[in-house]
């Protein structure tokens, strides 16, 4: 089991390792002064001062796709509609190359849950 992000997505197979590395600086510009960590097996962004604690999204690799989700992906408004809803209020996107990860899209959810979760 990985202890750190970095070592997750060095982890993966090389077609997954580029979806992550292509998301994870997006992540981290779109939320500043996140908490990024290893939380349940896999990266996890938030805004509370420990992992999991007021979470935003999530990173999780797959066979043959990287999850990218959010915790309250349901409130965000999607108008290319790719995210699928899951459990509770979370919502998420299956990530097959790397031409599936849209920067702009991403920023936009993100800067959305991470609004949601502020108030």
């Amino acid at each position: 089991m990985s202890s750190t992000i970095d070592d997750y997505l060095a982890d993966l197979d090389p077609p997954l390792r580029e979806i992550g590395e292509k998301l994870r600086p997006v992540i981290d510009e779109a939320l500043p002064g996140a908490a990024a960590a290893m939380w349940h097996g896999h990266p996890v962004w938030g805004l509370g001062d420990k992992p999991g604690q007021r979470p935003v999204c999530l990173v999780k690799a797959y066979g043959a796709y990287v999850t990218f989700g959010l915790w309250r992906g349901q409130e965000v408004a999607d108008p290319a509609g790719r995210l699928t809803p899951g459990a509770r209020r979370m919502a998420s996107v299956k990530l097959r190359t790397v031409a599936d990860v849209d920067p702009a899209l991403v920023t936009d959810w993100l800067r959305q849950a991470r609004d949601l979760e502020e108030r």
